[in-house]
């Protein structure tokens, strides 16, 4: 029977205008009511985490990354996610899509999708001294606007602290990514990693999106070599398999069942495929996440 990863929505009732910035820590000692911080689930809205002390490990999309002193990573809406217990310290700036979207220019707005795409670059952003001090002190001015003052310009200037935020973010992470700066490619790529997250289980093959697209084959594959170094069927290899691992581990059917939902007619044949392209066998991978 398939279970849906408990879907973790902003609680109005604590985010002031659609934000919230709340403490590591004080996120690692809660006992949340409605889900298990340990455990995966996933986020209905965009999270910057920023460490600030000490270490510790994170999962997003069944990935570890280990995070330090002047570590950001990025989430965005509907991510997997799951933290570790530690003993490390920092900084979580929460908000919805509308608390950006509906507030912000096109550019902006491209910038926010683009930071927080993991398919791009790595979710991960490691700041020298000078790049941690001014990001740490952004924070803290939105912090302190949001949780020390409350008028009627409150809402306003936190979101134009996290729109300069993000747009400092972007310029760190760009400028060891020359795609974030600029490339013909990109809405193309953003285009066909949409329509694959979406139809990905009953359509594998590049030509299904071409035609959807209007593009030919050899045009997409030149969007995606130049925007990640591969080809479009590796991307939507790379998709199949992230979609596959959700099921896995967020299902209680046999891994026979699972195979028929990712569009494999033969059981076996989703086997060779899984472990082709994860490393592991999807058995081994539903048992290592099971038990953690």
């Amino acid at each position: 029977m398939k279970q849906e990863f408990k879907e973790i929505s902003f609680d109005k009732s604590t985010g002031k205008f659609q934000f919230d910035c709340v403490n590591y820590e004080d996120v690692l000692k809660k006992s949340p009511t409605d889900h298990n911080q340990f455990k995966f689930h996933k986020v209905s809205f965009y999270v910057l985490l920023l460490i600030t002390q000490n270490d510790c490990t994170h999962n997003l999309n069944f990935k570890d990354y280990q995070l330090k002193k002047g570590t950001l990573i990025t989430l965005r809406k509907d991510n997997i996610h799951k933290f570790y217990k530690s003993k490390a310290k920092g900084v979580l700036i929460v908000f919805t899509e509308n608390f950006i979207v509906n507030h912000s220019n096109k550019s902006e707005v491209s910038k926010i999708l683009l930071l927080f795409n993991e398919m791009l670059a790595s979710p991960k952003i490691e700041f020298n001294e000078a790049e941690y001090n001014e990001i740490i002190t952004l924070i803290n001015l939105t912090r302190e606007e949001y949780s020390k003052v409350n008028d009627n310009y409150s809402s306003n200037i936190v979101r134009k602290f996290v729109q300069i935020l993000v747009i400092k973010l972007f310029r760190i992470k760009s400028k060891n990514n020359a795609i974030l700066a600029n490339s013909k490619y990109l809405s193309m790529f953003l285009e066909f990693q949409t329509l694959v997250e979406k139809h990905c289980f009953d359509h594998k093959k590049v030509s299904f999106y071409t035609k959807k697209m209007g593009f030919t084959a050899k045009t997409l594959n030149n969007a995606t070599q130049s925007i990640i170094q591969k080809t479009a069927k590796s991307l939507i290899n790379d998709i199949v398999i992230i979609q596959s691992k959700r099921l896995i581990i967020n299902s209680q059917d046999s891994l026979t069942e699972i195979s028929y939902q990712v569009g494999f007619d033969e059981p076996t044949n989703f086997f060779k495929y899984f472990i082709k392209y994860a490393g592991i066998s999807p058995s081994q991978f539903r048992a290592i996440h099971q038990a953690l």
